[in-house]
């Protein structure tokens, strides 16, 4: 089953706590601090492959949760960092936040990598408090805790050539003809529900090829099956235009050409300026008077080259390839598309609320005072020491007594519940 787009949730590993811990063996009773650090979480990494080609492996997975680090232990031993997840996507995969809606990546070239979320950082053990005036810290400083948060992926099909046209217009067969693609062909409509590629080798060279499923009037605005499929068109250098000069479906070659180019124009600007290359096909299920009558209709009404082909005869299809080969030399590739420069993963370190709950107590949240608590143990006298003073140091205490605070209030900040007073 093909699948171009599909939300998914990702979260960096949770970072480890740092150890509290002194040293004691037969030798030393009474030693100094010696907790190791906590190790970092796992990152979320997104990486491309040209061994996939559709975002199915996301049907039914659609939740990445890198490893959290370690504890630190005693003996200054750090813990191991958490194992990070690489998420591996298909070539022309588009990462958008899903909050925003904003582009934040394009893998659109083979091996590329893109750090979505990066791991929580671990906490430090209380060797690293020691100081001169410090000399046994009873504490030490939980793991940085990451968000889950949501991202879209897109599948942008990365080709040098698109195959456009009506469904029935010969695209699958076509492309049957000119590479090593097996896709399934039958006469009846939206016989392709998915992009078929193929590569095509002419006089030693190659390039990509891909079957856009068929277009409908209507298909840049949700009518039919083409509107899904517009924008694997977006990246190509170069689109054959099938038109069906049989009309063996009953509808008027002209008005195909036509309506397919409104379309591209519709779903994009750019789209309807790439290089074309108008193909007639089923040419031998016409009779040659009328092939004529129809071909001169055209030339007279639009003044444009095109090409006559009959995959079921093989006319013209060497001279296609020998043209597309020709043209693409000429064409340089698009470039990938302007990614918004913003961090996706930006911490809040600084943001800072006072509210009241119904209790009347005063709530203290926020970035900042995440990041701040991390490393306060209230079991400990000398850490609870210091997390008042930092209150006061912060100015939080100013902004509470601003809020209304007096003697007697209590005030709450993440688990921690504690009286006012001067």
């Amino acid at each position: 089953m093909f699948l171009d787009r599909v939300k998914i949730t990702i979260k960096a590993g949770n970072g480890g706590n740092g150890s509290t811990s002194f040293l004691r063996n037969a030798m030393t009773a009474k030693g100094g601090p010696d907790g190791g650090e906590g190790g970092n979480g796992g990152s979320i990494i997104f990486q491309s492959t040209q061994n996939l080609n559709t975002l199915y492996d996301f049907r039914f997975h659609k939740k990445f949760v890198a490893g959290d680090g370690e504890n630190g232990a005693k003996k200054l031993q750090s813990g191991a960092n958490g194992k990070d997840v690489v998420i591996k996507v298909p070539c022309g995969t588009v990462i958008i936040d899903a909050e925003t809606n904003k582009i934040i990546a394009d893998l659109y070239e083979d091996n590329m990598e893109y750090i979505a979320l990066k791991g929580g950082k671990g906490g430090h053990g209380n060797a690293y408090y020691k100081s001169s005036i410090k000399q046994a810290p009873h504490y030490s400083q939980t793991g940085e805790v990451t968000k889950a948060r949501e991202v879209i992926l897109e599948l942008k099909t990365i080709a040098d050539v698109g195959l456009v046209g009506f469904p029935n217009a010969g695209k699958s067969t076509l492309l049957s003809c000119i590479s090593n693609a097996n896709p399934k062909i039958a006469n009846y409509p939206f016989t392709t529900l998915y992009p078929n590629l193929g590569v095509c080798e002419v006089k030693g060279q190659t390039f990509v090829v891909a079957d856009i499923p068929g277009l409908i009037e209507g298909a840049s605005e949700g009518q039919g099956l083409g509107h899904y499929f517009l924008k694997h068109v977006e990246r190509v250098r170069l689109i054959l235009h099938l038109v069906d000069i049989s009309q063996s479906e009953g509808r008027n070659f002209l008005d195909d050409y036509e309506i397919i180019n409104n379309e591209l124009k519709k779903y994009s600007e750019d789209l309807a300026q790439t290089e074309q290359v108008i193909v007639f096909t089923k040419a031998d299920l016409v009779d040659e008077n009328t092939l004529n009558e129809r071909l001169n209709s055209f030339t007279k009404k639009y003044n444009k080259d095109y090409i006559l082909i009959s995959s079921a005869t093989y006319q013209g299809i060497d001279k296609l390839k020998l043209l597309t080969l020709e043209k693409l030399s000429k064409i340089p590739k698009k470039p990938p598309l302007q990614v918004e420069e913003i961090n996706f993963d930006k911490r809040d370190y600084d943001s800072l609320t006072i509210t009241r709950d119904d209790e009347g107590a005063f709530v203290v949240s926020g970035g900042k005072i995440d990041n701040f608590v991390r490393g306060v143990v209230l079991s400990d006298t000398r850490s609870f020491a210091y997390f008042q003073n930092r209150l006061l140091e912060m100015g939080i205490i100013d902004m509470l007594k601003a809020k209304g605070l007096k003697n007697g209030d209590t005030v709450k900040i993440k688990d921690i519940a504690f009286e006012y007073s001067e």
